[in-house]
């Protein structure tokens, strides 16, 4: 059994509210989206540096089910990490790994569909990609105990998915701190920052509280915009260049990297540079990030899955924290903004990207 910490009790809270607020997720519900994508036998998938976790007792075949929150950059870029190392996988154990990856589209109900759906096809394990995601997903597993793998929810013990014996996973958590170091490194005389993020994101509670204690302490005041939904996003950064602020943050949160392309420009023709959580916002126009490589996180979560529903989960930890310290830049914004980042060299390695709408 894991051992029990003072994080894993603050946890055991929230992991009732959850229980309790959730509908039940027992039975067979209205068959789900149709999947983004399948494959059955193993491709030729180049296998990454390392070697994939041991396989005592493996079958010959098992059937993941890969759940995205959402539709947008970063959560597509883990969940193509997801299925390409499993092929990978397979293709070095000689066994056949059959995946398919859903989206919930940031729809409750239509999770919980998802959800039940997996449990009744009996999949050998579930990987839902965030946090509203995961914790749908481990309650729609509570009967069967079907492993669960999440991947990138940035407090997993605030998401109340801490100290359940058949679910571990990957955390994205943000090093808030140094996000704004580098807001203030780039420009001392910043007087005002935003902070956009959703109401409805748990991976945004505790980054903004930490920002707002950061501000505080440094005597600079800062104005929030919470948006309810993605349609509320392109308003609330629009109040923000109304108000003047010289800079924007704003963490891991989904809702607004879904909305971040309709953001950008007009940010940046602001003058404002946003300083975001994940390196799939700079692609998506935003100024600045640094944190962790979806990429990497993805195959780690992988990794984990096989090792979960080959050897067991007694020994796993509640979650693992994905390394992060890679600081993203956005070039042509940079451009856009006539701001200097090589002030950013000096804190870590400097990534340069260019805006796509991948």
């Amino acid at each position: 059994m894991k051992k029990m910490t003072m994080k894993k009790l603050l946890a055991l809270g929230c992991a009732f509210v959850l229980a309790c607020s959730m509908l039940g997720c027992s039975g067979k519900a209205d068959e789900p989206a149709a999947p983004e994508e399948s494959t059955g036998a193993p491709t030729e998938t180049e296998t990454p540096e390392g070697e994939a976790p041991s396989a005592e007792g493996a079958k010959d075949s098992y059937n993941i089910a890969i759940v995205k929150q959402m539709d947008h950059a970063s959560l597509d870029e883990i969940a193509n990490a997801v299925a390409a190392r499993l092929d990978a996988i397979a293709s070095e154990k000689g066994i056949t790994i059959t995946h398919e990856i859903y989206s919930g589209q940031g729809d409750q109900s239509t999770l919980k569909q998802i959800g039940d759906q997996l449990i009744a096809d009996e999949v050998d394990a579930i990987v839902p990609i965030a946090t509203l995601a995961a914790q749908v997903m481990v309650s729609c597993a509570e009967d069967t105990k079907t492993p669960v793998i999440f991947a990138a929810i940035s407090d997993p013990a605030e998401a109340g998915v801490v100290d359940i014996d058949y679910v571990t996973g990957t955390s994205d958590a943000l090093n808030t701190s140094f996000i704004l170091d580098m807001m203030f490194a780039q420009n001392p005389d910043i007087q005002k920052v935003g902070l956009l993020y959703s109401q409805s994101e748990a991976n945004s509670t505790t980054p903004i509280a930490e920002a707002k204690a950061y501000l505080e302490a440094k005597g600079i005041s800062y104005s929030e915009q919470p948006a309810a939904a993605s349609d509320e996003v392109i308003a609330c950064a629009s109040a923000l260049i109304a108000e003047g602020v010289d800079a924007i943050f704003t963490p891991t949160d989904n809702v607004i990297m879904a909305s971040e392309l309709a953001i950008y420009e007009d940010l940046a023709k602001a003058g404002i540079p946003h300083y975001t959580g994940a390196d799939s916002f700079v692609r998506n126009g935003a100024f600045t990030t640094c944190g962790v490589n979806y990429t990497d996180l993805g195959t780690q979560t992988a990794d984990l899955a096989f090792d979960a529903i080959v050897n067991g989960m007694a020994d796993m930890e509640d979650f693992y924290l994905a390394e992060g310290g890679i600081i993203t830049v956005n070039t042509e914004t940079a451009e856009v903004l006539n701001i200097d980042y090589s002030v950013f060299s000096e804190m870590g390695e400097v990534v340069e990207v260019i805006t796509t709408e991948d």
